[in-house]
């Protein structure tokens, strides 16, 4: 047989097995994935739209004060994908931070937040993922200096700043106030983005959400504490409204990596669960930070 008939063959194969999977899943659990990995922003981090990259394909470039990483293919690829993943290598990677093969991923993946996931969650947005068609895209290697590069060392990185476990509601909260926390903490990883980081790239917890000049791709992320120097003065409605429109109280709009978030993400969440992020922040402690630009 043909070589060229011999792939068209395999990639048949591989795609009847992903329609089986996708079949034998539940429709609503898949639906639910599918809200849940909006939710989660795994669309922005890894599609590279600027390269006209295939949804979840990976290969964007997510620049760091260490370099420039890139995410990987998360469609169910089996070769540069995650096609031969099982459930718990799933929920691992997204709560423990640990591929398959054993190896610790850098902190660039926000699996720091994502500890804080249910394990049904997780299970759900990879039943999702894997009712996608599976797309062969090579993963880019890491354009990052010694020894920012070295896989092994985030052994001690984890030791030092990772504190895994699942989320635990604060009773103090009303149940909307509940699922805002939940959203923030485990799911949306607000926190990933406007807290600042220490020289090892951990975020530093005693400014939680007050906002940092060195945000993703080195733009700079609002503080969005309830503090006048942050949303102190917005109404849960303007917390709603920016999150699904990106436009703000002062009609200005967000540009970059949030408005990416928007409108790959925040934007499909129910109105209900965007008064709950509201709600949450709102009650989050005021922290005073004046966020400029290093530009």
């Amino acid at each position: 047989m043909p070589a060229g008939r011999r792939l068209r063959l395999a990639g048949l194969l591989v795609w009847g097995l992903a329609l089986a999977r996708a079949a034998a899943a539940d429709p609503a659990e898949i639906a639910r994935g599918e809200y849940l990995l909006r939710a989660a922003g795994c669309v922005s981090c890894h599609t590279d739209h600027q390269g006209g990259g295939e949804m979840l394909a990976g290969g964007r470039a997510l620049k760091t004060p260490f370099g420039t990483y890139y995410s990987p293919n998360i469609t169910p690829d089996r070769e540069t994908g995650i096609g031969g993943w099982s459930d718990t290598d799933f929920v691992t990677a997204l709560r423990h931070g640990v591929a398959p093969d054993g190896s610790r991923y850098f902190p660039v993946f926000p699996y720091t937040t994502y500890t804080r996931m249910r394990a049904a969650d997780a299970r759900a947005i990879k039943a999702y993922l894997f009712s996608r068609p599976p797309v062969r895209a090579p993963n880019r290697a890491h354009d990052v200096p010694p020894p920012f590069g070295w896989r092994w060392t985030m052994r001690f990185w984890q030791w030092l700043f990772f504190d895994p476990g699942e989320f635990i509601a604060d009773p103090a909260l009303d149940e909307t106030g509940r699922r805002g926390a939940y959203l923030v903490e485990a799911l949306t990883h607000c926190g990933e983005c406007h807290t600042p980081r220490n020289a090892f790239g951990a975020l530093d917890r005693s400014m939680w959400l007050a906002g940092t000049a060195d945000g993703p791709g080195g733009e700079l992320a609002a503080n969005i504490t309830p503090h006048a120097t942050g949303i102190g003065d917005w109404t849960a409605g303007d917390i709603v409204q920016l999150l699904r429109t990106g436009l703000k109280p002062n009609f200005d709009d967000v540009q970059g990596s949030m408005q990416e978030a928007i409108d790959d993400g925040l934007k499909y969440l129910t109105d209900e669960d965007l008064r709950a992020i509201a709600a949450y922040l709102k009650t989050v402690p005021a922290i005073e930070n004046v966020v400029k630009s290093r530009q």
